[in-house]
């Protein structure tokens, strides 16, 4: 990496990586050249060992600025191992199994696949970006890849390409996170690859991932991100920090050795998301995320607290009125977000990129006064060419 976090301990010992590698050395940071390192151990024989343990610093990553300025999660080597046992348990990750990496390495979602790889002792294929889908696509089939990791954006291309010219025989899973996927997009992928299982799942990047929806749940209740996975424990809590049981709505509280141990030098921005849990002396994180449970315990994704739209005196879910979006014939993309209004308090406004030039605002206005309640229906609606997007993929609500 080029750019050092600041403050960085005196005694820390750094290996720089390309840019990196030329850093001047001075005497309270120890750089070794990655280049120079491989030259004195030729043989492959393991360097001299550094004290470290599980809770120590392994890495900073840094949030994607969707809603706000990005901030770096301390993880430890604790948070990265469970994180990765949990995830490549319930993806019954083997040695036989080929991954292909599409996403950056500087977004969690693509280090992981990394680390997971590492983990089970499979094979990571890495591709820069999805902005060819053919080359990639190909590379499947020439590569028996087996498992397709994908952020919204690349599913909602996969949907509208012919995928009839492409082998998928020896893909087993796809697995989607970075945000949650618009139910139409599910059901379309269901279509497409029909003997595939999908994992939908749900994450952030202070706690790496929280659940699952098991591929068999999928066609039952396309718009659950699932239920926490293993050796993570999950609850809904009211405004009054009240735990809630199922079949309520509430903020999201995530328990388990994949939470962060905090912000990077941003411990008033830490307090408001560690707070103590149930057990002495431990913490818990408060991610700020809306969620509601079924019957059954399974979560569904409603917005960012923040982005909870209040309009007329009622919330408005973001994430249902572009579920609807997303249903329309020919509507591509959807974000919804709540803009000031003098009347209603915040006015709803739907921002939709369409496939075609004959789709007009009072379409989109009509289809949602067809299937949304009336305090949910949009005011507003802006098409556009394209999404304003955060560096992993993400829509960039903040832009909007």
């Amino acid at each position: 990496m080029a750019i050092l976090p600041p403050s960085i301990r005196p005694s820390q010992n750094l290996i720089g990586v390309g840019a990196a590698e030329t850093l001047p050395t001075n005497a309270s940071l120890n750089i070794t050249s990655w280049t120079d390192l491989l030259a004195r151990h030729p043989d492959g024989a393991n360097p001299p060992p550094q004290v470290c343990i599980d809770v120590d610093l392994a890495s900073l990553i840094y949030t994607s600025g969707s809603t706000g300025d990005p901030k770096g999660v301390m993880v430890t080597h604790l948070n990265m191992v469970a994180a990765a046992t949990s995830i490549t348990t319930y993806l019954r990750n083997t040695e036989d199994d080929i991954v292909i990496n599409v996403l950056p390495l500087s977004f969690d979602y693509g280090l992981y696949q990394l680390i997971m790889v590492f983990k089970f002792g499979g094979t990571l294929v890495l591709e820069r970006t999805f902005a060819y889908p053919a080359v990639v696509l190909k590379k499947i089939a020439k590569e028996r890849v087996t498992g397709l990791p994908v952020v919204p954006m690349i599913a909602a291309m996969l949907i509208q390409m012919d995928l009839t010219p492409y082998d998928f025989s020896s893909l087993r899973y796809l697995s989607n996170t970075g945000a949650a996927m618009p139910v139409e997009h599910i059901r379309k992928l269901r279509l497409l690859f029909p003997k595939i299982q999908i994992f939908s799942m749900f994450g952030l990047t202070e706690c790496k991932r929280v659940g699952y929806l098991p591929p068999e749940q999928i066609d039952i209740r396309p718009g659950s991100v699932g239920h926490a996975m293993p050796n993570v424990e999950t609850w809904l809590v009211d405004e009054q920090n009240n735990r809630l049981p199922n079949n309520s709505t509430g903020e999201l509280v995530v328990r388990g050795s994949n939470v962060m141990s905090g912000y990077w030098e941003k411990p008033e921005e830490t307090a408001k998301m560690l707070r103590p849990g149930p057990l002495p002396n431990e913490q818990v994180l408060y991610t700020g995320d809306i969620f509601r449970t079924d019957e059954e315990g399974y979560l569904y994704f409603l917005g960012r607290r923040d982005d909870i739209i209040k309009s007329r005196g009622e919330k408005v879910s973001p994430k249902e009125v572009e579920n609807v979006l997303h249903a329309m014939p020919g509507i591509v993309e959807a974000a919804v977000i709540g803009v000031p209004d003098p009347v209603l308090g915040q006015a709803v406004k739907a921002v939709v990129v369409a496939s075609s030039t004959a789709i007009t605002e009072k379409d989109i206005l009509r289809y949602c006064a067809a299937h949304l309640e009336d305090f949910m229906v949009p005011k507003l609606v802006e098409i556009r060419e394209s999404m304003p997007r955060t560096s992993s993929g993400k829509i960039n609500k903040r832009a909007l």
